[in-house]
Formats: C-alpha cells, structure tokens, sequence
C-alpha cells in the first residue's frame, strides 16, 4: 500500500475526487456505466488543498484552461452520451458538497446525485436553492447540522492530508496499490493495469520511470 492511504483488501482501490472538478463527474458517469473490476474506497477529498500541498495552480486559475478544460468536458460529454451542463458558477466551493457526501457514509447514490445536480442539470452550486434541492432528494432533514459535524470536518481534512501525502495530486485519481491514476484519460490504463498488474514491467514503462530531470524551471 502507499503510505497514508491503505487499499480495500487484496484487490481494492481508493478514489480521491472532489465534486469541484468536472473530469471527477464524468470519471464517475463511466464506472457507473461499466464498473471497475475492483472493490473502490470513495474518498473525497479537497483539490485546493492538494494544490496547496504541491505548489500548483488549479486549472481555472489559468484564464485560457480554464476555457478549455469547460470546452472539452462539454465536448467530452457529447462525445460519450454524458449528459453535461457547466454549472452556472464555477469554480465554486465544494466543502458543504464534500461534507455531506462524507456524512452520508460515501454512497455512490448520493455521489451520483450531487455529480448530476452539479454537471448534469447544471445547477448553480453557490445558490441556496441548489443546496436545499439536494437535500431534498437525498432526504436530509437537517444539513447544517450534519455537516458542522467535528468528525465530518475532520474527516475530510484527514483525506486531503493523506491524499497528498501519498502523492495525490489532482482529482479524480485512483490508488491501487502503490499506482496512481490520474484523470479521466487514465481510465483505459487503470483497466489495462486491473487487467494486467504486470503493464509498468516492461523495459518501455521502466525507462519512463528512469528518466533523468535534465533542467528545472527557476523561479521568475
């Protein structure tokens, strides 16, 4: 296992994500189609702390990416029959969403839910409406209570801590064993690798791994 993060069982995987990030709802919309052939752990966690922990910027704080990442997760949707919508204000803050999630035991409904209230009905998720919409459908009488829980907050500060520390840099991103997969684009390779656990042997995948840093980017 990796450090920090313990996988379920001989055969299982963690999945860090973060409702913020479009590729996490359309990662999520085709392991719903075709699950994966592991047991998953959901973990959210909070993807402005793992940039905090690496150095890194979040793809909508660049003005371009920001353009492009919503351009092709809308194409990307289209393109494999995702319902897809960008909610009306993004990026946004995710705590109260991840929070519930957590207090709600991690299900995959109500994963599923939040993901298709968010990207699939393009619901604005800064606006109360949205929050209390949702807490209608998943039945929760009181939210705010549930989610000012201290073992809920703490939770989610202890999976970021731990997603980091692992070396998890960006959401969604699943963990088998020590591997890392990030991304929607991973998602072949992850199959590939659930398939064949022996894919990273090869003399290719070793002199990936090997490669020398020739130069570093010095700070302006």
């Amino acid at each position: 296992m990796i450090e920090g993060i313990p996988v379920v069982g001989a055969r299982g995987a963690v999945l860090c994500f973060d409702v913020i990030s479009p590729y996490a709802y359309l990662f999520h919309e085709l392991v719903l189609r075709q699950p994966l052939d592991v047991a998953v752990d959901y973990r959210p966690v909070l993807f402005a702390g793992l940039l905090n922990a690496h150095g890194n910027k979040g793809p909508a704080e660049i003005e371009r990416k920001r353009l492009f990442t919503y351009r092709f997760c809308t194409w990307y949707g289209a393109a494999h029959g995702i319902p897809f919508t960008m909610p009306a204000t993004h990026p946004f803050n995710p705590i109260r969403f991840l929070r519930l999630i957590l207090a709600l035991g991690c299900e995959p409904a109500v994963i599923t839910e939040v993901f298709r209230m968010l990207y699939s009905e393009g619901a604005d998720p800064d606006a109360e409406e949205t929050w209390h919409t949702l807490c209608s459908r998943l039945n929760v009488a009181d939210a705010t209570a549930l989610i000012e829980k201290p073992s809920v907050k703490s939770q989610l500060r202890e999976n970021t801590e731990r997603a980091a520390q692992s070396g998890v840099f960006g959401v969604p991103t699943v963990i088998v064993g020590e591997e890392l997969f990030w991304g929607v684009d991973a998602l072949p390779m992850l199959r590939a690798y659930l398939a064949d656990p022996t894919l990273f042997a090869s003399a290719a995948m070793q002199r990936a791994a090997s490669a020398q840093i020739g130069a570093r980017r010095k700070n302006v």
